[in-house]
């Protein structure tokens, strides 16, 4: 191969990384964020004095019992009824969560629920970029479930081969929070890259169902059963009727939006990690990303396909399903 041949393809694949790892790329990617709307309440206007009637001079006049003050009208508060999620095994039709719109009323303490995963595990991905048809990257989800209800989730994202020499970037994200009985329940998102804080975190407070982003410092109202990035993963598996789609809320760490999922049927797909019976989910914005989850195996997610603005698709695939 001429030397300024392979000087191209070396140049054009760190472009390609770059394009890939350099920016966030989200799972569920989405337009930009509406305006949240402000209501204010005021009191209504005192009513005009009505005006008292003329009495001719020889009437008397009859005493009038003094008049009650009218009550004002109260506003009656009508606390959401808590729904809930049922576990099923694998493969079993779970109950959806109508999707809710976010609050700020107090939520109940949730329950702890048992995880539908083993208590540890890992899955490896490949990354390709489809147009060149060769692996740029790699990537890695381990998951942690502890016996109080708490779960721990790490993502690992990085440039591999060739890339990797000209564009050597690792990204390194990490959720906490608790399992409930609608699924996941994050408290915490974090986000390194290249081993630095990202500022790309959030916070959330499911007592004032609200979340605070780290990157602007903003406080948002959240939808109950909201994730992050990382763990919108797993909370698929708690998700039932996914084949008619869905929507929930989705914190990106530089903000929170409402994603909704289309549901594109079955599909046998297979992968470096096997054979999978999986439902083909779509999330359509301003970008693409397709999401291929395991039926046969605790809905975990074997596929992952993002399409940019641009149309250059990127394509990840399970390698490797097992123990850390």
């Amino acid at each position: 191969m001429p030397v300024a041949l392979f000087a191209a393809l070396l140049g054009s694949l760190a472009i390609h990384a770059a394009a890939l790892l350099a920016t966030d790329v989200e799972l569920f990617g989405g337009g930009p964020e509406p305006a949240p709307l402000q209501a204010e309440l005021r009191p209504p206007p005192a009513p005009p004095a009505t005006p008292s009637a003329a009495v001719p001079p020889s009437a008397p006049v009859a005493a009038r019992p003094p008049t009650r003050p009218a009550r004002s009208p109260r506003l009656a508060s009508v606390a959401p009824a808590a729904q809930s999620v049922p576990l099923a095994p694998a493969g079993e039709a779970v109950p959806e969560i109508a999707p809710e719109m976010p609050s700020t009323a107090t939520a109940p303490a949730a329950e702890p629920a048992r995880p539908l995963l083993p208590a540890t595990g890992t899955i490896r991905f490949a990354i390709y970029k489809e147009s060149l048809g060769l692996q740029i990257g790699r990537a890695e989800h381990r998951w942690e479930f502890a016996e109080d209800g708490g779960y721990r989730l790490v993502g690992i994202t990085e440039t591999s081969g060739l890339v990797s020499l000209f564009k050597p970037v690792r990204l390194e994200t990490e959720s906490r929070g608790r399992l409930v009985a609608g699924g996941l329940q994050p408290d915490t998102y974090r986000s390194l890259k290249n081993g630095r804080d990202a500022n790309e975190n959030a916070d959330f407070d499911w007592s004032t169902g609200e979340v605070r982003l780290a990157r602007d410092g903003s406080v948002r109202p959240v939808a109950p059963g909201t994730q992050d990035i990382l763990s919108l993963n797993y909370q698929l598996a708690y998700l039932g009727k996914l084949a008619e789609g869905s929507t929930l809320g989705v914190v990106t760490g530089k903000k929170y939006e409402r994603y909704a999922l289309d549901s594109l049927g079955e599909e046998e797909i297979e992968t470096p990690a096997g054979r999978f019976r999986t439902l083909h989910l779509r999330a359509m914005t301003d970008n693409v990303t397709e999401i291929w989850i395991a039926l046969d195996r605790q809905r975990l997610p074997v596929k992952i396909r993002f399409t940019d603005k641009k149309g250059d698709s990127y394509e990840q695939v399970a390698t490797e399903i097992g123990s850390p």
